[in-house]
């Protein structure tokens, strides 16, 4: 078994092991299920059906990880994204005014134009027009956003009337949490101890359970029931194709995901070779996303956490892909586990990315300033694509004003027009 995952996987070819890349897909896993439970619940604003939207997230998921395993050998993780499924609900329906089936038709659409970017050489042709100073700061921003959800989720930082952001209350029993697994975490990491990261999410279980933050109740009932599911399965509506707003979802959509998970994979991939076909793994499951009836699938950020623990091939995300079957019938098992044990995963991952920094060259302020723009924007805004945005038109900008126009790839200057006309369409 071991030598046809071998084959399959070139696990010894990537230094790896078969133990440390299942640890690690059981980490990612571990780290992202919360979205079974969650998007349903964004998603039934639309209309849709909880439970039909919630068996459609878990076909999504299982489908983009296995994806990125046997096509790209890539240990990222496919999942709808939070952020999309945000932007499914409040831009494409509540504000553009589209029905549900016409929001998953304009996905489907845009899964279409992704993918016809990444079969052509569009997708190397941009990665490499890139200047390294833009992905080090996409890596860098990604992981300030992973750290920042993190102390969100983790109580240490919460919302303030006056200041927006303020310091929780640390002796709040879910910040308590937050901070035990921390100190347990911390030198376990330290330390190299194989599945430290799933060990403090157990860890921190137990704790919050200690502390009463835990609700155990969901484990009376693990009833559950297909039932309904042809509701949403290629349900789309192309009725709208002919209208002006139809088209801006599908520009407006192409644009985020595109760029979005660019940035993400770029900024993650332990190995950037395999950024083509990871890149085409994760178009082609937004196309099946707007088949199965579910907002567009994303590469997660917690993929890091995988990769910080070990993965580096396929097999991560094809064991973490093989987890969320039977995580359907295990939901309630799920919803017991606090976000307050999850988040000291993510302030450590979120730690190891924005050591990226020191590759910024800041004593040039054409290079330091789109970067530090990117950096701030993506955290505080709570969007990876708006971080990019920002730092993309920020960069030709500043070339141009210097002279130093020959600097800039004709690529930067057409991105740059284009998120321009992004942030335009979204305005009006």
């Amino acid at each position: 078994m071991k030598k046809r995952l071998d084959k399959l996987f070139y696990i010894q070819r990537e230094n790896s092991s078969f133990r440390t890349e299942v640890l690690a897909g059981l980490t990612s896993f571990m780290t992202v299920a919360y979205i079974i439970v969650v998007n349903g619940a964004i998603l039934s604003k639309t209309g849709m059906p909880y439970e039909a939207v919630t068996i459609a997230t878990v076909i999504c998921c299982f489908m983009g990880c296995m994806l990125m395993a046997l096509w790209a050998n890539s240990p990222l993780i496919i999942v709808p994204g939070m952020g999309d499924n945000a932007f499914f609900v409040f831009t494409l329906v509540f504000s553009l005014g589209l029905t549900w089936q016409q929001a998953l038709a304009v996905v489907f659409l845009a899964g279409i134009v992704f993918t016809l970017m990444t079969i052509t050489k569009g997708a190397v042709y941009l990665s490499r027009s890139i200047p390294k100073s833009m992905i080090n700061a996409m890596t860098a921003g990604i992981g300030f956003f992973i750290a920042f959800l993190g102390l969100k989720n983790g109580g240490i930082i919460v919302a303030g009337e006056g200041t927006f952001v303020k310091l929780g209350d640390l002796g709040s029993p879910i910040a308590l949490t937050t901070l035990l697994t921390l100190i347990i975490l911390v030198p376990l990491f330290l330390r190299n101890v194989k599945g430290n990261f799933l060990i403090g999410i157990i860890a921190g279980t137990v704790i919050g359970g200690l502390l009463g933050i835990v609700d155990f109740s969901s484990l009376r009932d693990f009833s559950f029931s297909f039932r309904g599911y042809d509701k949403i399965l290629f349900a789309f509506d192309f009725s709208q194709i002919g209208t002006v707003n139809f088209w801006t979802a599908v520009f407006s959509l192409s644009m985020v995901i595109i760029f979005q998970n660019m940035g993400s994979q770029l900024g993650m991939l332990p190995d950037k070779s395999k950024f083509r076909k990871s890149f085409q793994a994760n178009a082609f499951s937004i196309i099946g996303a707007g088949l199965f009836g579910c907002s567009p699938t994303t590469t997660a950020a917690e993929s890091a956490t995988g990769i910080a623990a070990g993965g580096r091939t396929g097999l991560t995300s094809l064991t973490a892909g093989l987890l969320f079957i039977p995580a359907l019938f295990l939901i309630p098992l799920f919803k017991v586990i606090p976000n307050a044990a999850i988040a000291p995963v993510l302030i450590i991952v979120g730690c190891l990315m924005v050591q990226s920094l020191k590759e910024i060259p800041f004593d040039d302020f054409t290079e330091a300033f789109p970067a530090y723009l990117m950096m701030a924007i993506m955290p505080l805004s709570f969007s990876i694509a708006n971080g990019i945005a920002f730092g993309f038109i920020a960069y030709p900008i500043l070339k141009l004003v210097t002279g130093r126009r020959s600097e800039v790839s004709i690529t930067m200057y057409v991105i740059a027009f284009f998120f321009l006309i992004y942030f335009i369409l979204g305005s009006i």
